[in-house]
């Protein structure tokens, strides 16, 4: 199965890029991270009182103060610190979720003829002709 995923790192406690894969979610509120990704980070959690809800209904969730990056198409990191959140359960979410709290600042494109995923802002730009 072919899903429009993003590459990128989270730094660990240590200071060291741990790289990841995010699938694009345009409807997920939030970018979460997955039960395996937090293991591998080191960070300590912080109790979060929101739960989220998906396919597989709602489920709790803890928070992390975390740095991601995505690369950009020369493989430099483009940086966004936060609070993430996470879910402990690896069967309600099997890879992080890259969601509107990020998707938002730029021009998602999924081009599912290429199997393709651009994120763009100013100064590029994109246009859609016909024949």
């Amino acid at each position: 199965m072919v899903r429009p995923v993003l590459r990128g790192t989270i730094d660990r406690s240590d200071g060291t890029p741990l790289p990841i894969h995010l699938l694009v979610d345009s409807c997920a509120d939030r970018t979460v991270f997955s039960a395996d990704v937090f293991e591998q980070l080191g960070l300590s959690a912080q109790e979060s009182s929101s739960r989220l809800g998906g396919v597989g209904g709602m489920v709790d969730s803890i928070e992390v103060e975390a740095r991601l990056c995505l690369l950009d198409a020369q493989a430099n990191p483009i940086g966004f610190s936060s609070r993430y959140a996470v879910i402990l359960s690896s069967e309600a979410l099997d890879m992080s979720v890259l969601g509107r709290d990020i998707l938002n600042l730029f021009a998602v494109i999924l081009d599912r003829t290429s199997d393709n995923v651009c994120l763009l802002r100013e100064p590029h730009r994109y246009a859609i002709s016909g024949p």
